[in-house]
């Protein structure tokens, strides 16, 4: 089989889910419009898991796990053996085997969030491509920091702000004020989220320059 460029798994594993509901039909509703090379589909009990060759559907994911909590989140970064097939549960690659590495990692990791490279492509000689890696994990656990303290309200604004609404007709169709919508808009982040995501959707697409392909 051949490679397939180098690609995202993203595999998340429901927190808690042997005390809490099944979250993963929801999460897959979440997900379902994202452009992906492979759709998310659950792979085993309460983990589901994608193909993603775009790094800002990789960070519009997070995002989303993030806004539904209860999600750690694993990313291998790799390549994919060709042709791939209908279901992500049938496919192999370097890329696969880091994804379960990284959700392995995650438990423990800052943010509940790794990001691997295959065993092949670390060392001495894929300096390079391995900081990269670590720049944009890092990018991804601010991020994931950040929005995970944003409250119910902040998301509901935020959902109209990016409909096109403007301040002043977001607070009209919120019942609230202006000055409370600033508010809201303060202790969501707005700016900030909107900044991290772009910086975190670049430094995964300076993991993929730099690849080299296994």
């Amino acid at each position: 089989m051949k490679p397939l460029s180098f690609s995202f798994v993203l595999i998340a594993d429901q927190v808690g889910s042997r005390t809490a509901d099944d979250r993963v039909p929801a999460a897959l509703a979440t997900l379902g419009d994202l452009p992906v090379a492979l759709p998310f589909e659950r792979t085993a009990g309460d983990e589901l898991q994608g193909l993603l060759d775009d790094p800002q559907s990789v960070v519009t994911a997070v995002t989303r796990l993030t806004r539904l909590g209860g999600w750690r989140i694993g990313l291998g970064a790799g390549t994919v053996d060709s042709p791939l097939p209908a279901s992500t549960r049938a496919a192999r690659g370097p890329a696969y085997l880091a994804a379960r590495a990284a959700i392995d990692s995650a438990r423990t990791a800052p943010a509940e969030l790794a990001l691997a490279l295959p065993a092949s492509v670390r060392g001495a000689a894929y300096g390079e491509v391995s900081d990269a890696v670590e720049d944009a994990e890092a990018a991804l656990w601010l991020l994931r920091t950040v929005l995970a303290r944003r409250s119910e309200e902040g998301w509901e604004l935020m959902d109209l702000l990016d409909k096109g609404l403007t301040n002043a007709r977001a607070a009209q169709r919120l019942g609230i004020s202006p000055s409370a919508v600033s508010q809201r808009l303060s202790r969501a982040s707005r700016t900030e989220v909107d900044r991290g995501s772009l910086l975190a959707a670049r430094l995964l697409g300076r993991v993929q320059e730099l690849a080299v392909t296994p």
